[in-house]
């Protein structure tokens, strides 16, 4: 089990899922998942979110524990997606008399998910809006789209916590010793990603606060080199390149469009160059994806299938032009017997990424690789590391 340690008064009381196969039913989460929740203890009594429904009988022993007989006077709200909202209505119906905290969206949202009367229970608060709950103060500040348009995160002012609801989240369960930035990149990219100027928005706000800590609802607080997660913040949301390196994304039917692939990956790492593979068919969609943000290039290759895409390529733009992919530097090779397509096809897609560079020409494969083709790739390698 996982024990973290915030102070006297704040306690962390988030619970460890590694029963979860996939996050949000769509991102493989080997290392499971954490669902963070918190108590701050003072004359008045804050619940800071719930937890998801698969860990509701541990949360709720958890809170009672640390409520060690007291009663909350407040729940806040900060994100209503089920995995942190679940138990708001088991949570109003235990303590009849605590008070649901939370925006003008939040509460327009509330009868979307539970049938209980909380007309009578609700503090709606505003940006910069304070509660104070006796030697502590949470002052209130909104981040709509950070991920979803009700969302707000609170500052503590007399222990500096920010508590940023799904910002600086990361999958995986406190329980694992993990690093912390490729898990946070494939949460930020794939689940928050696409609303870039949103977080630098939220970013600005919290660069005018004294911080000590980041209480996320996913992930580790944290609490030492604050300046490098923040750091990390400012760039994956501004969608600039994290690295200087290529990710190396493929798809083959027979083989052969693979083996080009991997024959460049050779090649480029020879020259010294970070490379990051992928076969689109069989690896992680969402690790690709988030490679391909952290890199300042990408590689496309695959086959014309149907006279159109390879399905899992086709898949992979979509979900770089759904994450708002762009100022990167992107090269092209397809593959195709008697009619080739796929270049065409993937072109469209680049040409609508924003900022973007392409490297010309396409290089076309005609089955498997031959003398002419292995030249195209050394100029290729000539390009990429010019």
């Amino acid at each position: 089990m996982s024990n973290v340690i915030i102070s006297d008064a704040v306690r962390y009381i988030g619970c460890d899922d590694h029963q979860i196969d996939l996050f949000e039913s769509q991102y493989p989460v080997p290392n499971g998942v954490s669902y963070n929740s918190y108590v701050i203890l003072d004359e008045k009594v804050a619940v800071l979110d719930t937890a998801d429904r698969r860990v509701s009988e541990e949360w709720l022993a958890k809170l009672e524990a640390a409520l060690d007989g007291r009663t909350p006077d407040y729940l806040i709200i900060s994100h209503m997606e089920p995995d942190h909202a679940y138990n708001i209505q088991r949570l109003a119906e235990k303590y009849p008399s605590m008070q649901l905290v939370g925006n003008a969206k939040t509460f327009t949202m509330l009868p979307l998910y539970f049938d209980f009367d909380f007309a009578q229970r609700k503090v709606v608060v505003k940006e910069g809006d304070t509660l104070s709950l006796g030697s502590h103060t949470l002052t209130f500040y909104m981040a709509p789209m950070v991920h979803w348009p009700e969302v707000m995160v609170e500052y503590e002012s007399s222990e500096k916590l920010l508590f940023s609801a799904d910002a600086f989240g990361k999958f995986g369960a406190l329980d694992v010793d993990e690093p912390w930035d490729d898990e946070a990149r494939r949460y930020y990219i794939n689940i928050v990603g696409k609303y870039g100027p949103s977080a630098q928005a939220l970013l600005k706000k919290a660069a005018g606060l004294d911080i000590a800590a980041i209480c996320p609802l996913h992930g580790p607080v944290l609490k030492e080199d604050l300046a490098h997660y923040i750091g990390l913040y400012q760039t994956w949301s501004s969608y600039q390149p994290e690295a200087a390196g290529v990710t190396l994304a493929y798809c083959s039917i027979h083989g052969n469009t693979a083996a080009a692939a991997l024959q460049l990956k050779a090649m480029l790492e020879e020259k010294g160059v970070a490379v990051a593979a992928f076969d689109l068919a069989r690896d992680s969609m969402s690790e690709a994806v988030a490679s391909a943000f952290r890199y300042d290039k990408l590689v496309l290759a695959a086959p014309t299938y149907d006279a159109a895409l390879f399905p899992v390529m086709e898949d992979f733009l979509y979900h770089l032009k759904a994450k708002g992919y762009q100022k990167r530097t992107i090269a092209i090779l397809e593959n195709g017997s008697w009619a080739p397509m796929a270049g065409k096809l993937i072109r469209a897609y680049v040409e609508g990424f924003k900022g973007c560079t392409l490297v010309e020409p396409v290089i076309t494969l005609r089955g498997k690789l031959n003398g002419q083709n292995q030249a195209a790739l050394a100029a290729l390698v000539d390009s990429l590391t010019a």
